[in-house]
C-alpha cells in the first residue's frame, strides 16, 4: 500500500531493524537504549556502509544500493531468503504488470481436476487470497467462510470470529496469511485490489494492521496444519502449495489426511455429510459466478 512518501524500501529497512537485536550479531546491548533493535549506526557498520548513506536510505533520499550492498544490509538484518529476495526487488522492482481479469478466471481443465478429486479438499486463490475455485470437500472444510459468503481468505481471518476457531493457533495463521500476501504483491503493492483490502483491515482489524507494518515476507511451503472444524471436529492435515502453470498469480492448495488417520476418518465423515445440492449461485465446482 502506497504511503504518503512512497518510501517502501525505508519503511522495510526501518522495520526489519527495530526487530534485529545487539546480541544477534554478538554485540553488547547499550545501557541507555530507548529505541527496539539495531541503531542506524549498528547497521551501518554491520553492513560495511556510512551511517549517512545509511540513513538517506531509510529516508528515502537514497533509493540504488547496489546489489552487494542490498546483501550487505540483508545480513545485517538477518533476513531470510524470502526477505532478502524481497528486498531486491524494493531496490529494482520488477515492471508493473496490467491488471488482467483472466487472473480470476480458472481453466475449465483445472475445475474438472480438483472436483474428480471426492477424498481430498482443494481449492484454487490468486495472489489476494480471492478463493477462485474449490470442490465439494474444500468448501465443507471452509464451511464457516462459504456460509458467511466471504471469498477471501485473508479478510475472513481477520474480520469473522469463526476463523479463531477454525485455526487453533490463530495467532500463526494470521501472521503467515500477512507475510504471504505482502510477499506475493510482487512489485504490485499499488494495486488497486489490495491496496483496498489493506486499507479496510487496517481500519477494521488492529491485529492486521499491526502485522502489516511488520514487513514480515514468507512463502507458503507444504507444511501440517491443524484445523477445528465445526462438525467433524479437529482435523490434521498436510497443506501443499501449488503453482498453477499458464495462470500468473494463482494456486492451488491441496489438503491431504495420513491414510488410516483419525483426520482421514474425519475427513470421510465431512464428505458423506456434503452430499446434497450446492447453494444458488455456485456451480457444482464451486467456482464463482
Amino acid at each position: 500500500m502506497r504511503t504518503a512518501t512512497g518510501n517502501r524500501l525505508g519503511e522495510f529497512l526501518r522495520a526489519r531493524r527495530e526487530r534485529v537485536q545487539p546480541g544477534d550479531h554478538g554485540m553488547p546491548a547499550p545501557f541507555d537504549r530507548r529505541t527496539p533493535g539495531l541503531r542506524r549506526e549498528d547497521v551501518a557498520a554491520l553492513a560495511g556502509v556510512s551511517t549517512g548513506y545509511y540513513i538517506r536510505l531509510e529516508q528515502g533520499r537514497e533509493r540504488n544500493p547496489s546489489p552487494q550492498t542490498v546483501d550487505a544490509l540483508a545480513e545485517a538484518l538477518c533476513l531470510d531468503a524470502d526477505a532478502r529476495a524481497y528486498l531486491h526487488g524494493l531496490v529494482r522492482p520488477a515492471p508493473a504488470r496490467r491488471r488482467r481479469r483472466a487472473e480470476d478466471r480458472v481453466g475449465a481443465g483445472l475445475v474438472a481436476l480438483i472436483d474428480s478429486w471426492h477424498d481430498t479438499p482443494a481449492l484454487i486463490m490468486n495472489r489476494w487470497t480471492d478463493v477462485l475455485a474449490t470442490n465439494t470437500l474444500a468448501r465443507g472444510l471452509y464451511s464457516w467462510m462459504h456460509d458467511a459468503g466471504e471469498h477471501n481468505l485473508v479478510r475472513a481471518v481477520f474480520l469473522h470470529p469463526a476463523a479463531r476457531e477454525f485455526y487453533p493457533d490463530w495467532e500463526r495463521a494470521a501472521a503467515s496469511v500477512v507475510a504471504d500476501v505482502r510477499l506475493r504483491a510482487d512489485g504490485d503493492l499499488d494495486d488497486l485490489r489490495l491496496t483496498t483490502l489493506v486499507g479496510e483491515l487496517s481500519v477494521k482489524s488492529p491485529e492486521f494492521a499491526r502485522l502489516w507494518s511488520r514487513h514480515d515476507v514468507r512463502r507458503k511451503h507444504g507444511q501440517a496444519k491443524t484445523v477445528r472444524h465445526p462438525v467433524v471436529g479437529e482435523l490434521e492435515l498436510d497443506v501443499q502449495p501449488l503453482t498453477v502453470d499458464g495462470s500468473p498469480g494463482h494456486r492451488l492448495m491441496v489438503y491431504r489426511a495420513e491414510p488410516g488417520s483419525r483426520s482421514a476418518q474425519a475427513l470421510a465423515l465431512l464428505g458423506s455429510l456434503l452430499a446434497e445440492p450446492p447453494a444458488p449461485g455456485v456451480r457444482g465446482s464451486g467456482v464463482r459466478e
